[in-house]
């Protein structure tokens, strides 16, 4: 059993894996800007189990006083779309992590599939052209990370859905730096416009279910793991070999 603390504790992967990590035996914290949509979403014998901190994200002393004793860190407040609130409230978490005398442990935050490298090329998606700007504040919380001597994992998903539906002859495919998906080795001769059209056509196959994603994160929450100060990336494969 570990402490958990969650940071976007009512966002669709925060509230899964305060959820899922309960089930699991953890002793979960849920810090969250709103109580009572807190409560809201997970009833009053859920959130009885889960001890509770309501405060901005952006103070650095209630941040620091949240983490004291934790074995673990779940960051998956904000979004890119924020710009530089997303980047600065990263900043803080990972920066009271690193300066509080009370926390040594595991954390992991969230990226996007963007950050992954490209097979057979020296590029990442975020950095081609026709991908959203905003998706650059990823890259500026991965060199946040880069800089940290923290044991940390960055989540790299594609589009996060509710659930697929489970076949027996699907699996889900997990790497570590590089993009889950088959490139041929001819990407290499495409002009980047080209590699960006390319993925956009093969976007869908990264789609993966929040709770798969969440998983993952919570079987990898140990320290010194296979994960550690990696990218990780999911896709889900077919045990059904190609014709």
């Amino acid at each position: 059993m570990m402490k958990i603390i969650v940071f976007g504790a009512t966002g669709n992967t925060g509230r899964r894996a305060l959820e899922q990590g309960g089930k699991m035996g953890h002793e979960m914290t849920a810090f969250v800007r709103n109580a009572e949509k807190f409560y809201e979403q997970q009833g009053e014998r859920s959130a009885h189990h889960v001890k509770v901190v309501v405060d901005d994200i952006l103070n650095p002393v209630s941040v620091g006083e949240a983490i004291s004793d934790q074995d673990a860190v779940i960051i998956t407040a904000g979004h890119a779309g924020q710009g530089d609130e997303f980047v600065r409230l990263v900043d803080n978490i990972i920066s009271q992590c690193e300066i509080n005398p009370n926390f040594s442990g595991r954390v992991w935050v969230m990226g996007g599939a963007g950050l992954l490298d490209i097979p057979y090329t020296d590029l990442i998606g975020n950095n081609l052209p026709g991908f959203p700007p905003a998706f650059k504040d990823h890259n500026r919380n991965f060199d946040r990370l880069l800089r940290s001597k923290l044991d940390w994992s960055i989540m790299c998903p594609g589009t996060m859905i509710d659930s697929i539906e489970p076949l027996a002859s699907v699996h889900l495919h997990v790497t570590t730096e590089t993009l889950p998906l088959s490139i041929p080795n001819t990407i290499k001769e495409f002009s980047e416009a080209e590699i960006a059209g390319y993925l956009f056509s093969r976007l869908q196959e990264l789609d993966v279910a929040y709770n798969d994603v969440v998983k993952c994160m919570l079987d990898h929450i140990e320290l010194e793991g296979p994960f550690k100060r990696k990218r990780v990336g999911l896709a889900y494969q077919s045990d059904i070999p190609m014709s």
